[in-house]
């Protein structure tokens, strides 16, 4: 393995960049200097940065670093498809503790040059730093939209469908199943089988049949082609969000800031075979995981009931509810009351945002 410091700063980020190409007409100047130069001809720029940290966001005991080089850029991509506009450009920002080596830093290239290509955008710039405590990754993803394309969180009114992308609670059962698996493992690895079987009823390493849920956890895709799918077929949406944190905490966002409320329906929510499948197996409920898992990265957002004609046909787009007057609790004058999940026997139940808190306590 070849250590960081035998290239030194300059001398790394020149190698994990070379051969990387610009596709982007709006790159003027990419990585070399002080700063990017971009020229994006009277459209308006978009801007969006997510910070992962290992042991909260990740934990590569089982996260491949190819495979998380390709996520870090896809969820960045995600926020500028949440916002109904094009990626463009992204800069990397890395944390890298001396436990890696030049090697381990290709591998997380690897996956980043391929999300690049994946969604046609420029790498064109970043920062690599020397880190106490394992790796930490900051990337920003800049888009551009014409103004009147902008889709914000705050548009929805009464009476817009709300529709979902893909399906709900897969990514959060991949977790599941890694983690069980980790455990089974460790467990064995100090040899105490009988607390690995104990806890686990006596299952061994299986992801046969489950790589859908892997790939979901471990790979996610922006939904661009979501967003070119909408512009193509004339529908702008009122409101929109990808759904990183969760289905019920995604809707509270957009409802709260477009003062409305909302209902869905249980039966109306798409999920995955492999994940009721291994939910049943986990004794966990599907609906639950449908609600508030997460990291699903698919698309939230509502529309004109109008545009239902030009919905029905869209691949991959699923109706799940309608947007209510709001009503608000004088306790909580911000927040509308009136968010409900109609389950199956037709008696609605109070939508809770229960997803993903990056800073709630343990």
């Amino acid at each position: 393995m070849t250590p960081i410091s035998q290239l030194g700063e300059f001398g790394l980020i020149r190698h994990l960049t070379s051969g990387i190409k610009n596709v982007q007409p709006s790159t003027l100047y990419a990585v070399g200097d002080d700063a990017a130069v971009l020229n994006h001809e009277g459209k308006r720029t978009l801007v969006t940065t997510d910070l992962l940290l290992e042991g909260i966001h990740f934990n590569l005991e089982y996260v491949p670093l190819r495979h998380l080089g390709y996520k870090s850029v896809a969820v960045n991509v995600s926020d500028i498809c949440a916002m109904n506009a094009t990626p463009t450009q992204i800069t990397v920002g890395l944390g890298v503790s001396s436990r890696f080596s030049v090697e381990d830093l290709e591998e997380f290239y690897a996956g980043v040059r391929i999300a690049c290509e994946q969604y046609k955008i420029d790498l064109v710039g970043g920062d690599t730093c020397a880190s106490v405590n394992g790796l930490t990754i900051a990337i920003t993803c800049l888009g551009v939209a014409d103004e009147q394309d902008i889709v914000y969180r705050n548009g929805a009114k009464p009476n817009d469908l709300i529709c979902v992308t893909g399906n709900l609670g897969s990514a959060y059962l991949g977790l599941q199943l890694l983690e069980r698996e980790l455990r089974v493992f460790r467990n064995t690895q100090h040899g105490n089988l009988a607390k690995a079987t104990e806890h686990d009823d006596a299952i061994q390493e299986k992801f046969e049949g489950r790589e859908y849920l892997l790939e979901r956890q471990l790979r996610p895709e922006a939904r661009l082609d979501i967003v070119q799918a909408l512009r193509k077929a004339g529908i702008r949406p009122t409101a929109m969000m990808d759904i990183s944190d969760g289905l019920s905490s995604e809707l509270f966002h957009i409802c709260t800031q477009s003062k409305v409320g909302c209902d869905i329906y249980e039966d109306k929510l798409p999920i995955d075979y492999q994940a009721a499948a291994l939910a049943e197996e986990m004794n966990l409920n599907i609906v639950t995981c449908a609600l508030n898992g997460g990291e699903d990265y698919e698309l939230l957002f509502t529309c004109d009931i109008h545009d239902y004609e030009k919905l029905v046909p869209l691949d991959d787009v699923y109706i799940i509810g309608h947007i209510t007057p709001a009503e608000y609790e004088s306790v909580q004058p911000d927040q509308p009351a009136n968010l409900r999940l109609i389950p199956r026997n037709g008696n609605p139940l109070p939508l809770t945002a229960q997803g993903w808190n990056a800073f709630q306590a343990e």
